[in-house]
C-alpha cells in the first residue's frame, strides 16, 4: 500500500478535527504548503503555518542546538564527565567506573532509561534525587556499550549540565542561545514566547475531542513548570542545575512551523553564523549506525526506525539493508528529528546535499495509528507526500 492511499482508510473520529500544518524550505526561503483545521475548535481559530505548538521530541534536536552553542563558546566539553559540572557524581550503579557524558546522552547511549514518566520532576525535586531511582538505569548495558535505548530522561540531565555550567535557568538558555539568535518567537513551555505567540496557540486535541495541552484561551499559563507538591510555583528560589526536567527539554518547545523550518534553514546552511564547521560536523555525524537488523525501536529492540543517530538528530532515508526508515520514500538520506506527543506527530526533516526540507506537525493522531512501509505512520508518510505533491517546492 503507497502513502497516497491514506485517504481510503477509516477517517479520524470527527470530533478530533486534526490541525495540520506543512512548510518548505531550502537554504534562503520558506514557503508554507498544507494548513489546514482549527487550531483551536472553541474559538473557531484556524491553524497558520504562524500557529505555534507544543512540537515533542522535536525539542531535543533544538535542546542541541543550545547545547553546541556553548560547546562552540568553550563552556562545555562534549566528552567530559558531565559529573564535573553537575557536581555531583553520575553513575549506573551497575557500572560505578563508567563515565556519562553529554555525547552519550545526546546520542541516547548513556544506560538511562525513562522507567514510566520518571523524567518528570516537579517543581521541588532535585534531578540528583530522580537518578537515584533504579528504574532509570540499565542495569545491563554500561554507558558508552553502543547500546542504544531512547530515552527522555537525558535531556534533563543535559540541561541540568547547561544550568550547573552557566548558572542561567535552562528556558533562559534557550532564549539567548537558539531563539533570539535565529530571531524566532518561541520558547520552553511558553516561557519567552511573546503575547502574539501565546494568542495563536495550538490547543493540542486527543482523537476523541479532549483537550490534551495548551487550552490557553490566549492567556499564558498559570504556571511554566510542573508545580510542587504543595502546589507552589515560585520560581524565585529555584537553584540552575538542579532540576533540569523543570521546562521539559525533551519535548516542551512551542513554535510555530514557520519558525521551525527556520532552525531548519540553519542546518541546510551547515550553521552559518550560527554554529562553527566543527560543531556542525559534531552534531549532524552518526554516533551510531544499524546495518541489515530492521532498525531499532526506542528500547533498542529490533523493528523501528532508528537507523542511524547523531548528536540528537536523527538520520533516516539510509537504504541500509533491513532499514525502514524511508519516509519520503525516495532512498535520499536526510536528517532532523520526529516527534510524538498528546495526539501529535511532527517533524523537521532535510537534504543535507540539498539543502531542502519540510518541517510540520499534524494533531489528533492516534496511538495505535497504523504504520505504514517507512515504519513511520501512514498520516505522516501521507502528509509528506501531499506536500511533495504541492510542487511548489522539491524536498
Amino acid at each position: 500500500m503507497t502513502s497516497l492511499m491514506v485517504a481510503q482508510l477509516a477517517p479520524t473520529p470527527a470530533l478530533a478535527q486534526p490541525a495540520t500544518v506543512a512548510v518548505a524550505f531550502d537554504r534562503t526561503s520558506i514557503r508554507p504548503l498544507i494548513a489546514e483545521g482549527l487550531a483551536d475548535k472553541a474559538a473557531k481559530r484556524k491553524v497558520t503555518a504562524d500557529s505555534p505548538v507544543r512540537i515533542a521530541s522535536v525539542s531535543k534536536l533544538i535542546t542541541a542546538l543550545g547545547v553546541m552553542r556553548l560547546f562552540d563558546a568553550g563552556v562545555l566539553e562534549l566528552d567530559r564527565d558531565v559529573s564535573d559540572y553537575l557536581g555531583w557524581r553520575l553513575r549506573n550503579p551497575a557500572f560505578p567506573d563508567a563515565p556519562i557524558t553529554l555525547r552519550l546522552l545526546l546520542s541516547h547511549q548513556s544506560s538511562l532509561v525513562d522507567g514510566g514518566e520518571l523524567y518528570i520532576v516537579p517543581l521541588g525535586g532535585t534531578l540528583r534525587g530522580r537518578l537515584a531511582d533504579p528504574r532509570v538505569w540499565d542495569a545491563q548495558h554500561a554507558p558508552g556499550s553502543d547500546r542504544f535505548h531512547y530515552a527522555n530522561i537525558n535531556f534533563p540531565v543535559i540541561a541540568g549540565v547547561m544550568e550547573a555550567a552557566t548558572g542561567e535557568r535552562f528556558d533562559r538558555l534557550m532564549t539567548r542561545l537558539v531563539f533570539r539568535p535565529l530571531k524566532l518567537d518561541a520558547g520552553f513551555n511558553w516561557s519567552g514566547s511573546s503575547a502574539k505567540a501565546i494568542r495563536r496557540a495550538v490547543v493540542l486535541y486527543r482523537p476523541t475531542g479532549e483537550v490534551a495541552r495548551d487550552d490557553l484561551n490566549g492567556a499564558p499559563p498559570a504556571c511554566l513548570v510542573v508545580p510542587a507538591a504543595n502546589g507552589s510555583c515560585d520560581l524565585s528560589r529555584y537553584r540552575p542545575g538542579d532540576n533540569g526536567a523543570l521546562f521539559s527539554p525533551q519535548g516542551g518547545a512551542r513554535l510555530s512551523m514557520r519558525d521551525l523550518a527556520r532552525i531548519g534553514r540553519a542546518l541546510a546552511n551547515r550553521g552559518k553564523g550560527f554554529l562553527t564547521p566543527a560543531s556542525y560536523a559534531a552534531l549532524v555525524e552518526p554516533q551510531w549506525r544499524l546495518l541489515g537488523d530492521n532498525g531499532r525501536d526506542e528500547e533498542g529492540k529490533p523493528g523501528g526506525i532508528f537507523c542511524a543517530y547523531g548528536l540528537a538528530v536523527h538520520v533516516i532515508g539510509s537504504a541500509a539493508p533491513g532499514c525502514r526508515d524511508d519516509l519520503f520514500g525516495d532512498g535520499v538520506a536526510r536528517i532532523g528529528h520526529s516527534g510524538e506527543a498528546y495526539g501529535l506527530r511532527s517533524g523537521l526533516w532535510l537534504d543535507p546535499k540539498s539543502g531542502r526540507g519540510v518541517a510540520f506537525f499534524t494533531s489528533a493522531v492516534p496511538d495505535d495509528a497504523a504504520k505504514g512501509p517507512s515504519g513511520f505512520t501512514r498520516l505522516e508518510e501521507d502528509l509528506v507526500a501531499r506536500a511533495k505533491a504541492t510542487r511548489r517546492l522539491d524536498f
